[in-house]
């Protein structure tokens, strides 16, 4: 069970990572969240539009604030 912790901790961090370097990048921020939505509704079919866009809105204003 520990292992498994672990693994699902990796693999998160490297979707936030991911995430968050996308954020980062010079594009516009529509656009950036635009693409992360149509990644992750490719990759993760169990989360809807709406959760997505809310997680990438949390991301973004995070980064504002830091």
């Amino acid at each position: 069970m520990k292992n498994l912790n672990i693994i699902l901790a990796v693999i998160g961090g490297a979707i936030a990572g991911a995430a968050v370097g996308m954020l980062l990048a010079p594009k516009r921020g529509s656009e950036t969240r635009e693409e992360i939505i149509d990644f992750v509704k490719d990759k993760c079919p169990f989360l809807n539009r709406n959760k997505v866009e809310e997680l990438a809105d949390r991301i973004a204003e995070e980064i504002r604030h830091a």
